[in-house]
């Protein structure tokens, strides 16, 4: 998914602190998301929550899933591009006149859906300001930067320096490397596209290919117009009046085909990072969520910071087998038309055959029954509070928003979602479990291998 954000701030903030003086006599009513498609399939979504700075953000279904052998690599400069020249405004003055009202415009890949994917992503162009006329300045820029880009190409040109440096900071990136591979060997296609361009298209990506994957996939019917601080009048206005570009559903992308695989990438780290999946569910199924509780059973992760998370039970069946420093957790990942789970583990090189297959040894156990109510009740309670969490910052509420329109074109709230978490059972969890247990496995590994058993050996 690609995203553009655009902050508003400076009238807004007054505006706040006049309404504050006024707060005994006109108190401001809770609002709820609000959600319209209009006529050319443009997706508008909002939230007036009366904070002092506003956040705009496009998103448009335009991710590296829907990159082709021709033109790999190219959702990987497109994010890069989004302070290039336009055809109404030129790098400079979007520069300067984004800083001269206190916002900011980025450009981001995210998790199409968090529960949507991790290669199969929108790209999310947001701006953000102090202003609250959101049909100003600030979204002069953010119509310019996503309806008219120009990708003059010695611009373009000078991006190749910068993706050469993503790819060394991803490459001193141990995980980066095994989640990257992950999905390399676990599907067909679609999903198996990096996040970033490979090392063969470095400098072989230009304005041409750019503008052609801009035609194909940036079409009202893909793209979502999210607001948060901003009257849903105002952003549907904006919507109609500006978004009303390219019709049609654009590029259809392919789906996802799952195959399971193996790679194993040597190095002189003395840690080693395995993670070992097989398919599990699609995003928005009741098995989705069986699996992201199954997660939360195994143990997501320490939730304090360098914690040891004791009450994991993958921690607590890998402390059993070896007295080795490690860290184990589980791994879930809900795509729009698959998923994977598994195990994630970093252990000391002479010990990493034992941690692996201790903490395989636990999902077993789950699936054999090995898991309790209690269990279950505090897995709901964590998912949960990840929820909830998530949508405290802006930044992770506007995601939830946009993610959600695109999927389906309306939004679920927090609670509506807590009420289906609390549906599953435990015969769904320890389904979940034996679907992972008999399911074809995908595993890459990343450092000194010696004592890393292959996948057929687990």
């Amino acid at each position: 998914m690609f995203s553009v954000f655009l902050l508003f701030s400076q009238s807004r903030l007054y505006a706040a602190q006049a309404a504050r003086k006024v707060e005994t006599t006109v108190k401001l009513q809770p609002q709820d998301v609000q959600v319209t498609r209009l006529p050319n399939g443009l997706v508008i979504a909002s939230l007036e929550n009366y904070s002092p700075a506003s956040k705009i953000g496009v998103f448009a279904k335009a991710g590296c899933r829907y990159e082709t052998p021709e033109n790999q690599g190219v959702t990987h400069l497109l994010r890069l591009a989004s302070n290039l020249t336009t055809k109404g405004a030129s790098a400079f003055k979007i520069c300067r006149g984004i800083e001269a009202v206190g916002g900011s415009l980025r450009s981001v890949m995210v998790m199409f859906c968090r529960m949507d994917a991790y290669s199969q992503q929108c790209i999310l162009l947001t701006c953000s300001s102090l202003l609250l006329v959101c049909s100003d300045t600030v979204m002069e820029y953010l119509i310019n930067v996503t309806t008219a880009p120009e990708f003059r190409p010695w611009e373009v040109s000078e991006l190749t320096s910068r993706v050469k440096l993503d790819k060394a900071w991803a490459a001193q990136s141990a995980q980066i490397a095994v989640v990257e591979g992950l999905h390399e060997v676990a599907y067909k296609n679609a999903l198996c596209n990096s996040l970033y361009c490979p090392d063969h298209m470095v400098g072989k990506i230009h304005s041409d290919d750019l503008h052609h994957f801009v035609q194909n996939n940036f079409t009202s019917a893909r793209m979502a117009l999210v607001g948060l601080g901003v009257d849903h009048a105002v952003l549907k206005q904006v919507g109609e009046q500006f978004l009303n570009i390219r019709s049609g559903a654009g590029t259809t992308g392919a789906k996802a085909q799952y195959r399971g695989g193996e790679t194993r990438l040597p190095s002189t780290s003395s840690l080693v990072h395995s993670a070992v999946v097989s398919q599990s569910a699609a995003d928005g199924t009741t098995e989705a969520l069986a699996f992201s509780l199954l997660q939360h059973v195994l143990g997501a992760g320490p939730y304090v910071k360098r914690g040891s998370n004791a009450s994991s039970k993958l921690v607590q069946g890998v402390v059993k087998a070896t007295a080795d420093p490690f860290d184990v957790s589980a791994f879930n990942a809900s795509y729009s038309d698959s998923g994977l789970f598994g195990v994630y583990t970093i252990s000391q090189a002479a010990a990493a055959g034992d941690v692996i297959k201790a903490a395989l040894a636990q999902v077993k156990a789950v699936a054999d029954g090995g898991v309790t109510a209690a269990d279950l009740t505090r897995a709901k309670a964590q998912l949960k509070s990840h929820l909830l969490m998530s949508l405290e910052t802006s930044d992770g509420l506007l995601e939830a928003m946009g993610t959600q329109a695109l999927a389906d074109g309306t939004y679920h709230s927090a609670e509506e979602i807590s009420k289906n978490i609390d549906n599953v059972s435990l015969t769904d969890v320890a389904n979940a479990a034996k679907k992972f247990v008999s399911g074809k496995k995908s595993m890459v590994s990343n450092g000194n291998l010696i004592k890393t058993p292959f996948v057929d050996e687990i």
